[in-house]
C-alpha cells in the first residue's frame, strides 16, 4: 500500500492512520480526515502492532472491505493493535472485525441493506452525545451497504445504533477506546458523517487539527528533490489540472531539469493541443517535447471495440511514443505522471491488495516493466479536489485549476464502439458545443464535470422531409467533491435544449441527443 510522500516528516506531528481492508472508499476515509486538519495516510490492513506503534497515530480508522470476516482467508488486522490503547474505530467490515475479535458474532444479515437508511443514535443510554455522536440528531441519515452484520457482541461492548433491519449498527466499548459503525461517514450521502469522523480525530483521538495542505507540497517537493537529485524528470503533460500540478511541482523541486512531452494521440478535444502549448509556455519555462501520433494510435484501435482493451492498446503506444521521445533527452530517468487515488484505486492499482478492479488506466495498469524509467507520482494519494487547492498553493492560475477532468485514453473511452476518424471528428465538435454552451450558461464552475459520448446506437429521424438514419450522442454531467460518487448535475431544461438543438443542427451525423441521468455508483461517471 502506497503511503502519502513525505508521510513520516515532523511536519505531521500527530496523524491518523487508515488500515485498508480493501474498500473502495479507503482513501475518501483519509480525505475526510484530512479536511479535519488532520495528517492521514492509508498503510496495510495486517500492518504488525509494533510497527503501529512506532508510527505513533493519535487514532486508527479499520476501513470498510468486500470480504466476510468468517470466510477463510479474509483479510484480519494484527489483534494486538487493540491493546495499544490507541483510539480505534471500525466502519462497516472494521466493525464488524473489531467486534469478531472481541468476542462477538457476526453473520450474513437476513436483509441487506444498500443505500439511504434512517438510524437512530441510543444517545440516552450512554454518553454517545459526549464523544463519537457529539452533535449528530439522535435520528439521522447514513448510507449502508453491507449484506453481513453484527448479531451479537460480547458484554464488554454497548449498542450505541441501530436501524429497521440492523439491530447494532454501532458500538463502543466500555473500558477501551475502541467503536465500531456498521455506516460509512466517509460518503457525502451521510449527511453528519464528517462530523462523526471530526469528534473521532479531535475529541475521541485529541487531535488538535494543525496540518494543512501546504505542508504537503513542502514534503512533496522536499522529497522529490531528494530523491531526484541532479537526474532529469520526464512530464507527461496533458493539460489538465493533474498534469499541469505535478509539473509545478517538478519546477520547484528541480527547475531546468524538468522536460515535457505532449502526445498528441488523436484522441484530444478540439483546439486541445493549441491550448496545452498556450499555457504550457505562458507558466513553465522549461523544455516543451510535442509528439504528434494520431496514425499510430488510430492504427492500434482499428476494429477495437471492447473498453478495456482500447486502454491497453492505447498505453501501449503511449509508451512507444514515450520511449522514443525519451532517448533524444539527454540524462531522462525518471517519469513523472498525474495519477491520482481514484485512478490507483479503481485500477486494483494494489496488486498485493485486497481491492477489486473497476477499470485500466493508460497511466496506471498499462506501464510495464520495459518502460524504462522509475516513476514519479507525486499525486497519487490526494483527490481531485485537493489538487485544485494545491494546484493553487502553487499559484497556477484558475483556468487550469478548475479546468474539468480529461481520461488519459482521450476520446477513446467516448467514442463508444469502433474510434476510426470520422466518429472523432463528430464526437469532438459536438463535445465543443456541450462544453461552450455549459459556459455560456455560467454552468462551468458549478459542475465537476461535462462532456459528450458518441454512442455505437443510431436512430431514426426526420430532417426536413427526408427520413434520416444516425448516430445518437449522450450528454453527461455530474456533481462530485471526490469523483468516488457521484451525482448527475440539474442541467436546466433550456440549456439542454439549447445543447440538442445546435448539435443536431451542427453536427454531421447526429440526429439524437439524450441525457445521462445515472448516478456513481452504480454507475462510473465515464462510459468506458
Amino acid at each position: 500500500m502506497t503511503e502519502v510522500p513525505g508521510g513520516s516528516s515532523n511536519l505531521a506531528d500527530e496523524k491518523v492512520l487508515v488500515l485498508d481492508f480493501g474498500a473502495q472508499y479507503a482513501q475518501l476515509i483519509a480525505r475526510r480526515v484530512r479536511e479535519q486538519n488532520v495528517y492521514c495516510e492509508i498503510v496495510r490492513h495486517d500492518l504488525p502492532a509494533e510497527r503501529i506503534r512506532e508510527l505513533a497515530p493519535k487514532g486508527l480508522i479499520l476501513s470498510g472491505g468486500p470480504s466476510s470476516v468468517y470466510e477463510t482467508g479474509a483479510p484480519k488486522c494484527d489483534p494486538k493493535i487493540f491493546d495499544l490503547g490507541i483510539p480505534v474505530l471500525g466502519i462497516c467490515y472494521g466493525m464488524q472485525l473489531i467486534c469478531e475479535a472481541l468476542g462477538g458474532k457476526v453473520a450474513h444479515a437476513p436483509a441487506r441493506e444498500y443505500g439511504r437508511t434512517r438510524i437512530g443514535v441510543k444517545n440516552g443510554d450512554i454518553a454517545a452525545a459526549d464523544d463519537l455522536f457529539a452533535g449528530v440528531p439522535s435520528e439521522t441519515t447514513v448510507w449502508m451497504s453491507h449484506g453481513d452484520q453484527v448479531q451479537a457482541v460480547s458484554d464488554d461492548f454497548v449498542p450505541l445504533a441501530t436501524t429497521a433491519t440492523c439491530p447494532i449498527a454501532a458500538v463502543k466499548h466500555h473500558a477501551r477506546p475502541i467503536y465500531g459503525i456498521q455506516f460509512h461517514p466517509e460518503v457525502t450521502h451521510t449527511p453528519d458523517g464528517a462530523k462523526l469522523l471530526g469528534n473521532f480525530v479531535k475529541i475521541v483521538c485529541g487531535c488538535r487539527g494543525t496540518w494543512k495542505l501546504g505542508d504537503f507540497a513542502a514534503e512533496t517537493i522536499a522529497a522529490m528533490r531528494k530523491r531526484i537529485g541532479d537526474r532529469r524528470v520526464i512530464c507527461g503533460l496533458s493539460g489538465g489540472v493533474d498534469s499541469s500540478v505535478v509539473a509545478a511541482l517538478l519546477y520547484r523541486a528541480i527547475g531546468d531539469r524538468l522536460s515535457c512531452i505532449l502526445v498528441d494521440n488523436g484522441l484530444l478535444r478540439k483546439d486541445e493541443e493549441k491550448a496545452v502549448i498556450d499555457e504550457f509556455t505562458r507558466h513553465f519555462k522549461t523544455d516543451l517535447h510535442v509528439v504528434k501520433a494520431e496514425d499510430q494510435f488510430l492504427a492500434a484501435l482499428a476494429g477495437v471495440t471492447e473498453p478495456q482493451e482500447k486502454r491497453k492498446k492505447i498505453g501501449h503506444v503511449f509508451i512507444e511514443c514515450f520511449k522514443k521521445e525519451a532517448k533524444r533527452i539527454e540524462d531522462a530517468h525518471f517519469l513523472a505522471q498525474g495519477t491520482l487515488y481514484p485512478d490507483v484505486i479503481e485500477s486494483g492499482g494494489n496488486p498485493d491488495g485486497p481491492a477489486a478492479a473497476i477499470k485500466l488506466h493508460h497511466n496506471v495498469g498499462g506501464l510495464p516493466a520495459e518502460l524504462g524509467f522509475e516513476l514519479v507520482e507525486p499525486l497519487r494519494d490526494l483527490f481531485k479536489d485537493e489538487v485544485r487547492r494545491l494546484g493553487l498553493e502553487l499559484g497556477l492560475p484558475e483556468d487550469i485549476v478548475w479546468r474539468h477532468p480529461f481520461p488519459g485514453p482521450g476520446l477513446a473511452v467516448r467514442c463508444l464502439g469502433e474510434v476510426t476518424t470520422e466518429r472523432l471528428v463528430t464526437l469532438r465538435e459536438a463535445d465543443a458545443i456541450v462544453v461552450s454552451e455549459i459556459k455560456a450558461a455560467g454552468l462551468y464552475r458549478q459542475t465537476s464535470q461535462v462532456f459528450a459520448v458518441l454512442l455505437p446506437v443510431q436512430s431514426v429521424g426526420v430532417m426536413g422531409d427526408a427520413r434520416t438514419y444516425e448516430n445518437a450522442l449522450a450528454v453527461r454531467a455530474v456533481d462530485t467533491d471526490d469523483f468516488m460518487t457521484a451525482d448527475f448535475s440539474r442541467i436546466p431544461y433550456d440549456v439542454l435544449a439549447r445543447i440538442s438543438t445546435r448539435v443536431i443542427n451542427e453536427v454531421k451525423g447526429v440526429n439524437r441527443v439524450v441525457y445521462d441521468i445515472s448516478t456513481k455508483p452504480p454507475a462510473t461517471i465515464e462510459w468506458e
